[in-house]
C-alpha cells in the first residue's frame, strides 16, 4: 500500500476540456482525494488552472496572450482555484495549505530544505498541501514550465512513493489515438528510453501547457526518486481509488530499485547544470558500471564557466548525458587537471579538494536503458 501520493491535475481534467472549472467534477475527485486522507495516506495536489479559472472569473476578456496578460489572469484565478478546491475540501472537513513554487525554489539548497519541511510539516498536521507554479510573478528564467514536471518535483520535495498523472488521454499509446485508430495502450513501461519518448504526442484540448512528452520527463525524474508513476484519464471513475489499489488503469511506470538519497534528490532536482565535462569511455564504464567517482584522468574536455560546487553535466562521446553532479573543481581548475592522474593536482593547482573532479556521493546518474 502506498503512503504517500502526489495526484497531478492537469487543466484538461479541472475544466472537462471546457473554458470554466468543472466543479461537479473536481468535487468527485475530492471525494477520492479524502478517502485516502481518511486512510492515512497523505496526498499531495500538484493542480493546474489558474489562468483558466482567471478567464471564467473575469467574463472570458478579448485581450492579448502576452505574458503580463497570463500573469494578471493567474494572479486573479489563483485565488478563485484555491477558493473552490477549499469549499470541496472543507465539506470532507480537511484543511489545504497552499504553495506557490518556481524553479529558483528548488535551484537554492536553503529554499530547497524549506519547502520541503512546509510540506513535510502540513503532511504532519493532515492538512493537504496544493501546490501550484507561482505564475503571477514567474519569468521564463524561473518558471518551471509545466505543472506535470513540477509535479516530479512535488515527488523529491515530499518524498512520495507514487505519483499520479491525471490527463485528457487514458494514458500512453503507441501512437495519437485520436488520428490512429490502431493505437495501443502500453500498459507498462520498465525502461524509459527514446523509443518510447517517440510515443509521445501533443495535449488534446490546448488549454495547458504539458504534453505526453513533459509527462514522460516528469515520470522520469519521479520514479528516480523511488515513486511509481501512473498516467491515466482523469475522467475516468473511480481513477485515484484504482491506481492506489495496484489495479490496471493507465501506463505505469514502475519506481527504479534505488531511490535517490535527499542530497542526490537536490542536485536532481535544482539548477541546471552550469557547464559538461566531456569523458572518455572508460569514465564512463567506472561511473555506470562501478559506481565510481569521476577522476580527472578520464575527463577529455570541459566547455562553459562554472564555479566549485555547481552541478555540472557529465557527457560521453556521442554527446549523450550520463550523469549530472556537483564539481568540486571550477572551470579553470578542471581544464588544467584534465586527463591528469588523481596524484598529480596538487602539484598542478599547488592545493586539492581531493582525488576526484565529481564524487560519486555528489553524483546521479541519468543515462537510460536502450530497450524497451
Amino acid at each position: 500500500m502506498y503512503k504517500r501520493v502526489v495526484i497531478k491535475l492537469g487543466t484538461s481534467v479541472l475544466t472537462s476540456g471546457s473554458p470554466k472549472l468543472d466543479v461537479e467534477h473536481m468535487r468527485t475527485l475530492v471525494r477520492q482525494c479524502s478517502e485516502l486522507h481518511k486512510k492515512n495516506i497523505d496526498v499531495i495536489i500538484c493542480t493546474s488552472g489558474a489562468i483558466a479559472a482567471g478567464r471564467e472569473r473575469l467574463g472570458f476578456p478579448d485581450i492579448p496572450d502576452s505574458i503580463t496578460n497570463k500573469q494578471m489572469l493567474a494572479a486573479v484565478g489563483q485565488s478563485h482555484l484555491l477558493h473552490v478546491w477549499e469549499s470541496l475540501f472543507k465539506e470532507n472537513d480537511i484543511n489545504l495549505g497552499l504553495m506557490l513554487l518556481t524553479k529558483a525554489d528548488m535551484e537554492d539548497r536553503r529554499r530547497f530544505l524549506n519547502a520541503r519541511d512546509t510540506i513535510q510539516t502540513l503532511l504532519e498536521h493532515k492538512i493537504i498541501p496544493i501546490i501550484n507554479e507561482n505564475d503571477a510573478v514567474a519569468t521564463e528564467e524561473i518558471k518551471v514550465g509545466d505543472n506535470d514536471n513540477l509535479s516530479a518535483l512535488s515527488v523529491i520535495l515530499s518524498e512520495a512513493d507514487l505519483l499520479i498523472l491525471l490527463t485528457d488521454q487514458p494514458g500512453l499509446f503507441t501512437s495519437d489515438p485520436r488520428t490512429n485508430p490502431e493505437a495501443e495502450l502500453v500498459p507498462e513501461v520498465v525502461n524509459l528510453c527514446k523509443d518510447i519518448h517517440k510515443f509521445a504526442g501533443e495535449s488534446g484540448t490546448g488549454l495547458g501547457t504539458g504534453g505526453m512528452s513533459t509527462k514522460l520527463h516528469a515520470a522520469d525524474v519521479a520514479r528516480r526518486s523511488g515513486a511509481d508513476v501512473v498516467i491515466a484519464a482523469g475522467h475516468h471513475s473511480e481513477v485515484i481509488l484504482q491506481v492506489i489499489k495496484g489495479e490496471k488503469v493507465g501506463t505505469l511506470f514502475p519506481a527504479l530499485e534505488t531511490p535517490l538519497e535527499s542530497r542526490k534528490r537536490w542536485i536532481f532536482a535544482g539548477p541546471a547544470p552550469a557547464a559538461k565535462i566531456i569523458v572518455d569511455a572508460g569514465a564512463v564504464k567506472a561511473l555506470t558500471e562501478k559506481n565510481s567517482s569521476l577522476l580527472p584522468s578520464g575527463i577529455v574536455n570541459v566547455t562553459g564557466n562554472f564555479s566549485r560546487g555547481d552541478t555540472i553535466s557529465i557527457i560521453d562521446s556521442e554527446q549523450t548525458e550520463i550523469a549530472r553532479g556537483i564539481s568540486r573543481y571550477n572551470a579553470e581548475d578542471m581544464n588544467k587537471i584534465k586527463g591528469c592522474r588523481s596524484n598529480q593536482i596538487k602539484e598542478i593547482l599547488g592545493m586539492t579538494f581531493g582525488p576526484a573532479a565529481v564524487h560519486r556521493d555528489d553524483l546521479i546518474l541519468l543515462a537510460t536503458d536502450t530497450k524497451v
